[in-house]
């Protein structure tokens, strides 16, 4: 981009007071014209006409602003015919060969900045793919790279550890066995059929047959409750108990969730095996609705309340 520099006392020049305010205009964007296209001040007659009038023309010729064809300025260059020049504009505004060298030193440094860019990006993808590209260490090593044969000792395996038995090989575990945590119940065995797909027994059995009358309204899933159900028998919960309490999870208008059905399995887990003295589940905790009711009914067989 190019500028049409105007001097700063150009507002009472004598020759733009002689031109007048319409000739000024005419005068500034003639002179525009000229810096973009990099005419070194020449106007083209078509462009005068078409941004000015015939007397705004002759009263910038007759201030000196314009030069026509054929004029005797010595520092102005002469127009072609029916073309103008503008007086001194290469005094205050660069040449054509000024503004072309700037915009191609301009756009070289655009360049040279454009390319160091690209380089450092490049090197810095190199840095990330440096480790994946690297090629890998052969295990065998070069004859040169090896350890000098004074230097390397032999290890015998009774020092290596390799010629008896390792403590932890059975002579003194530090573990014992996991116990079964599986007490023998009722429904046969100490370590119940897992209610997996294909499985038959207790567990499945009751599983399949909860899923099937509260399954569409719970929001547990089938591995879950599945679990839960053999953890339940395989801890000595007998299968009358357990399936009173997933039969008062079902019947529950909210639906089965985890943490409800864990809170439940967890009361009945307080029960003894099946067999001994059976601890029932504790009843449901009224609502707020029910509590209220209650309290009102209370109130109303007070004694005291029916007096006042």
């Amino acid at each position: 981009m190019t500028w049409f520099k105007v001097d700063d006392t150009a507002y009472g020049h004598p020759k733009m007071l002689n031109a007048g305010n319409a000739a000024l205009g005419l005068w500034m964007r003639a002179g525009a014209y000229a810096a973009q296209h990099l005419t070194e001040g020449m106007v083209p007659g078509v462009v005068a006409q078409l941004y000015g009038t015939a007397p705004q023309v002759r009263k910038l010729v007759s201030a000196g602003l314009w030069h026509p064809h054929g004029h005797n300025c010595a520092r102005c260059v002469q127009p072609p015919a029916a073309d103008y020049v503008m007086h001194d504009f290469l005094i205050y505004n660069p040449t054509r060969a000024t503004v072309e060298d700037g915009r191609a030193k301009a756009a070289g440094r655009q360049q040279r900045a454009r390319e160091k860019a690209a380089e450092q990006r490049n090197q810095e993808r190199n840095r990330a793919d440096s480790s994946a590209n690297r090629p890998r260490i052969d295990d065998n090593s070069s004859p040169g790279n090896r350890e000098r044969a004074a230097n390397q000792i032999v290890f015998p395996d009774d020092i290596a550890g390799q010629a008896g038995t390792s403590q932890r090989d059975g002579m003194d575990p530090s573990r014992s066995p996991r116990p079964d945590p599986s007490p023998t119940t009722s429904y046969g065995g100490s370590n119940p059929p897992s209610p997996h797909r294909g499985e038959q027994g207790p567990a499945a059995e009751m599983f399949t047959a909860w899923w099937a009358k509260y399954g569409r309204g719970t929001a547990q899933g089938k591995a879950s409750i599945r679990r839960a159900v053999e953890e339940a028998l395989g801890n000595g919960i007998a299968p009358p108990e357990l399936w009173g309490a997933l039969d008062r999870l079902g019947a529950t208008s909210k639906p089965v969730t985890g943490g409800t059905l864990q809170f439940a399995l967890a009361d009945i887990r307080k029960a003894p095996a099946s067999g001994a003295d059976v601890i029932p589940l504790a009843a449901a905790r009224p609502g707020r609705v029910q509590r209220a009711a209650d309290l009102f009914a209370a109130a109303l067989d007070d004694p005291q309340e029916q007096a006042q």
